[in-house]
């Protein structure tokens, strides 16, 4: 099963971080949709962070073993960079949240105010 968690500031209530571990085990290595889905949902997060909104996230994921990963976002430059941000931080959970609702057997969700 995959764990994703999700942290929002609790005083700004923006997103600051998020990480995924496990694996979804949902078809056999190279079928399975649901790590997919998450793979490529976080990865684009990552992408879009740097790319679009001019950040550059502290990524900690496990390469040999696979299955960890975990993104930690810096403060922005400006505001236009940090709304930016949080617009693909908040496509990121929202894809999540869909994906953990039609897969709860393979993904479980936690969205973590701080």
């Amino acid at each position: 099963m995959i764990l994703a968690n999700i942290i929002h500031d609790k005083q700004s209530d923006q997103i600051t971080s998020f990480s995924l571990s496990g694996h979804a085990d949902s078809g056999e290595y190279g079928k399975d949709i649901v790590c997919a889905a998450v793979s490529v949902l976080s990865i684009s997060t990552v992408n879009g962070l740097t790319e679009v909104a001019n950040l550059e996230p502290k990524v900690v994921s496990d390469d040999i073993e696979g299955g960890f990963m975990e993104v930690t976002v810096p403060e922005a430059n400006s505001s236009a960079d940090e709304i930016a941000a949080q617009a693909i931080l908040s496509t990121f959970q929202n894809g999540m949240r869909d994906i953990s609702q039609t897969y709860a057997d393979y993904i479980k969700l936690d969205i973590t105010i701080d």
